[in-house]
């Protein structure tokens, strides 16, 4: 390997392209998102809150009953409460 002051240039590259490559495919995936969303919406289903039920389906159950007690307190706090 190469070095330039004390760095193995390579190895840095092969860093670098990984990222790039992955930096890629996450846009690719982003795009095929953005994509299904709309299919959802032109079907007459709200993307706003599906975004909401997919980032709530990635907690734990404990994580998701701890967020909807804090988000019915502060509600009820701001006199939101139904």
């Amino acid at each position: 390997m190469a070095e330039s002051g004390g760095i193995a240039g390579s190895q840095l590259r092969s860093f670098i392209e990984r990222i790039e490559r992955l930096e890629e495919e996450k846009a690719a995936l982003a795009a095929d998102i953005r994509e299904v969303y709309a299919e959802a919406k032109g079907t007459g289903f709200e993307p706003k809150t599906m975004r909401q039920i997919v980032r709530l389906r990635k907690l734990d159950s404990a994580d998701r009953q701890e967020q909807e007690t804090l988000l019915d307190l502060y509600k009820s706090a701001l006199g939101m409460a139904e």
